[in-house]
């Protein structure tokens, strides 16, 4: 698919049918999402991804149990055959930033030192691309985040305390939907939002 069509088609898709996603596939779709750009060239996003019911089962009991999950308006979100949860590793942008070549930026020294913390940065261009090469493949993608679950997911799935959860992207065959209620809202005008100093 050319990529400004991918572009004008990506969308939130909250619905998915139960067709099972090929794991080689996803794999392959997630070694060209982590294809972005990096700030020196450290690297630090991963992906846990979830593509059995019993992971996903697990999943969603710690992050919208049962009592909630009747009234949960995207029931058919629950049925996406793979979640996958972006991770990103602040303390690695600090240790690269400690090497000999990055040293005089003085960003080696503690997270505190970033004035942009470029982990957030680069996983969001990681999750762009994926979400951009799931509308290639004809697949249908979500993504939310973690929020306060973050700490319980990381003990579930057996996270390294320095690891933090970015998002969750969940993937599938998209199923009829309904928009989402933010999706009536317009976007500001291209005059709104490029602007050259003079």
């Amino acid at each position: 698919m050319e990529l400004r069509a991918a572009i004008r088609r990506r969308r939130m898709v909250r619905a998915f049918d139960l067709a099972a996603l090929d794991p080689d596939e996803v794999d392959d779709v997630l070694d060209q999402a982590r294809r972005a750009p990096s700030a020196g060239n450290t690297q630090a996003v991963g992906f846990v991804v979830l593509d059995t019911p019993e992971t996903r089962a697990r999943y969603w009991d710690r992050t919208l149990p049962a009592p909630r999950r009747s009234g949960f308006r995207w029931q058919q979100l629950l049925e996406a055959p793979a979640l996958v949860l972006v991770t990103t590793r602040p303390t690695a942008y600090v240790e690269r930033y400690a090497e000999q070549d990055k040293a005089q930026t003085g960003l080696g020294q503690a997270e505190a030192a970033w004035p942009v913390p470029y982990w957030w940065v680069d996983a969001g261009a990681v999750v762009q691309n994926l979400l951009l090469l799931a509308v290639d493949r004809g697949w249908g993608a979500c993504l939310f985040g973690p929020f306060d679950h973050e700490p319980d997911l990381r003990t579930t799935f057996g996270l390294a305390d320095d690891v933090r959860l970015v998002a969750t992207v969940a993937l599938g065959f998209p199923a009829p939907d309904e928009p989402g209620r933010s999706s009536k809202r317009e976007r500001p005008p291209k005059g709104e939002i490029i602007h050259r100093p003079r």
